[in-house]
């Protein structure tokens, strides 16, 4: 059954509950729109999908409600291409620094109030640092305020076709209204790159120069996969360490999302293994 397909199918939560934690080749679940906020009982789920065709090739757990923590940074950045491509903005533009940005939790880069950072340089801030003031600069100069820019952020996800999301604000820092599911991680990674493809070489950044200093990655699964092109990490207490892998390798594309994991170590060995176990069943398109 196709990825999207999914969604035409209508089940009693108490099925979904009852089902979805089984790991299958078919996406035969439908997700629920969050009205309001479910429990998460549980931090775990994962899914494999072909980049290409949108084919479910394993799941464990994909419709359940999870914590996105940064992975949330993908939807900023969806959002960041489109005001690119549109030319509202242009890499060379100058963003400003609120207080409110700069008050952000770490990780950050440390921006003050009234400082101004250009966008290129916040893209690889937030693919290398997730940073999470530089994700809100971000929010700030295209939604106007960070919880206008949350809103635009849970329409695109409904768009795009994403019904478990519910996005509460632009970085991914604990919020009990901030909620995902393993297969609207996936859709989305599939969408960055189908629709911004002349934005979609950040995500392999592993380092940038800001201030003069040397800033470095953590997503380490870049090294460890050939084809690996992205795309983010995140980990906050209440998600564990969460992942979203992207692999264009000989023609072939690969979309694989690990929540819950509890060590980064063990999450990126699960999508390694992941990623080497299904890429074989995924088509060349040459």
């Amino acid at each position: 059954m196709s990825f999207y397909s999914f969604s035409k199918v209508v089940v009693l939560i108490g099925v979904i509950l009852g089902t979805a934690s089984g790991c299958t080749t078919a996406a035969t679940l439908s997700t629920v729109t969050p009205t309001t906020v479910a429990p998460v009982s549980e931090k775990s789920a994962s899914i494999v999908v072909d980049g290409s065709t949108g084919a479910v090739l394993y799941q464990a757990s994909a419709d359940l409600p999870r914590v996105p923590a940064s992975l949330t940074k993908m939807m900023t950045l969806y959002l960041t291409f489109e005001a690119l491509k549109s030319g509202r903005i242009t890499k060379t533009t100058l963003l400003p620094v609120s207080a409110h940005a700069a008050s952000q939790a770490p990780s950050k880069l440390g921006l003050k109030p009234g400082q101004t950072i250009d966008v290129d340089t916040a893209i690889k801030a937030i693919v290398v640092k997730s940073a999470n003031d530089v994700a809100v600069v971000l929010a700030e100069y295209l939604g106007g305020t960070e919880d206008q820019f949350a809103a635009q952020m849970t329409a695109k996800a409904r768009q795009l076709g994403m019904r478990g999301t519910n996005f509460h604000n632009a970085s991914g820092l604990p919020d009990p209204q901030q909620i995902t599911t393993a297969r609207d991680m996936a859709l989305l990674g599939m969408s960055l790159r189908r629709h911004y493809p002349g934005q979609y070489y950040y995500f392999v950044t592993q380092d940038f120069v800001y201030n003069g200093k040397l800033i470095r990655g953590h997503n380490r699964v870049l090294a460890q996969l050939n084809g690996a092109d992205g795309i983010k990490t995140g980990y906050v207490r209440a998600s564990g360490f969460n992942i979203v892998t992207s692999i264009s390798d000989n023609g072939r594309q690969l979309v694989a999302v690990v929540m819950g994991g509890e060590t980064a170590r063990s999450r990126d060995a699960q999508v390694v293994s992941l990623v080497n176990a299904y890429l074989p069943q995924v088509a060349s398109r040459f």
